[in-house]
């Protein structure tokens, strides 16, 4: 049994991280500078309620302002700037998952503000919520303008990455002429379940049957996106629903590899330079959407999960995307070309200097959403 223990980023470490992508890297594009100066210099230890207080004092006062803004009768992108500001430091506030009370109340915020925010989109966001065995899913509707019954991507991230963040995604679908469909990964934001209940596989199920049932999308031309942790339950959908769906995109994410001990113990102890905090955040953000709370009972439980191991690989599936970077530290290239080596023929595009998600140093993420956008509609026609 290993004793390793996983590895952590010092309170300067993480100050200085923050400032180093604020306003241009992931998770922090959003973030201005200077209010990240202020936070920062505010942060006395990485306590979690005490990160997402300090936060969210940020958060209210942009809040605060686009209220102001929608008392006067601001509409449009004069509403929805300060509130996305308010959305990005609350967000902040409980990334990279609601661990800790205050970091639930910190995604309770960023919730309403970004909903706040979406009265002020340019394209229309509807709220969808439909029933799933006596509790209720949500997702984010949005559809192109002028495209009569369009098809509809469903789209989701990993176990930091949440409905509220995929609307560039989401705009980069639209400008492709496809609807987007942002929905919760289990274990993560509203969902009802944990990722690894019984039940996960399910709720995707319910989703892809609602946009079958509904009259202003194609219910026939359906897509999914997966990305990072998420990005399994792509693949998994791409073998298990192969009729329903024309196309699947595995985005940086574990279906075999990225499962075993060989992987999941570097990547907890000494790996994770991607991740804000350090590796020991991805370990407890995994864990709070698997609700498997250490390292050996990750290890000892995910092994269960791989597609290999279930015997769907070989089977027929529907069009699969793999996407990501080399040099990945959280979820394996050697995952990508096993799927690739299994079943029927699929497609990939590998970046070989892209860390996580195939984000590459020099190259905007964009570049990468656009090449998904543009493959899912030659699948989805």
């Amino acid at each position: 049994m290993s004793t390793q223990r996983a590895a952590e980023r010092t309170l300067d470490e993480v100050k200085a991280e923050v400032l180093r992508r604020a306003g241009k890297l992931h998770p922090f594009e959003g973030l201005h500078v200077e209010d990240a100066k202020r936070v920062t210099m505010a942060l006395k230890s990485l306590d979690r309620d005490h990160w997402a207080a300090e936060w969210c004092k940020l958060g209210k006062e942009y809040e605060d302002k686009g209220d102001a803004a929608a008392k006067a009768g601001a509409t449009g992108r004069t509403l929805a700037e300060p509130y996305m500001l308010a959305f990005d430091y609350y967000r902040t506030g409980r990334y990279p998952t609601f661990s800790s009370p205050g970091k639930k109340v910190a995604y309770q915020h960023s919730v309403r503000a970004f909903r706040k925010a979406a009265t002020g989109f340019e394209v229309p966001l509807e709220i969808v919520e439909i029933p799933f065995k006596g509790q209720k899913l949500v997702g984010y509707l949005q559809k192109p303008a002028g495209v009569a019954r369009p098809p509809v991507l469903v789209q989701w991230g990993g176990v930091d990455g949440w409905k509220e963040d995929r609307v560039l995604q989401a705009a980069t679908l639209m400008r492709h002429g496809l609807a987007s469909l942002a929905i919760d990964m289990p274990g993560t934001g509203e969902s009802p379940v944990l990722w690894s209940a019984p039940e996960a596989e399910d709720t995707y199920r319910a989703w892809l049957d609602h946009v079958a049932a509904r009259t202003d999308v194609d219910g026939s031309r359906v897509g999914v996106w997966g990305g990072s942790f998420g990005a399994y339950w792509a693949a998994r959908l791409a073998h298990t629903c192969a009729d329903r769906i024309k196309g699947a995109v595995f985005h940086g994410g574990n279906v075999h590899l990225g499962f075993q001990r060989d992987w999941l113990v570097p990547a907890f102890t000494t790996g994770g330079e991607t991740y804000l905090f350090g590796a020991a955040s991805l370990l407890e953000a995994r864990g709070q959407a698997t609700g498997w709370k250490t390292m050996e009972q990750f290890i000892s439980e995910i092994g269960r999960f791989s597609l290999l191991t279930m015997g769907l690989l070989d089977k027929p599936c529907a069009p699969i995307l793999g996407i990501n970077g080399k040099r990945d530290d959280q979820a394996p290239i050697g995952d990508v070309y096993l799927l690739l080596e299994h079943g029927s023929p699929k497609e990939a595009r590998v970046y070989p200097e892209g860390r996580h998600m195939g984000r590459t140093p020099g190259m905007p993420e964009e570049q990468i959403w656009a090449t998904i956008a543009g493959w899912l509609k030659g699948k989805m026609g």
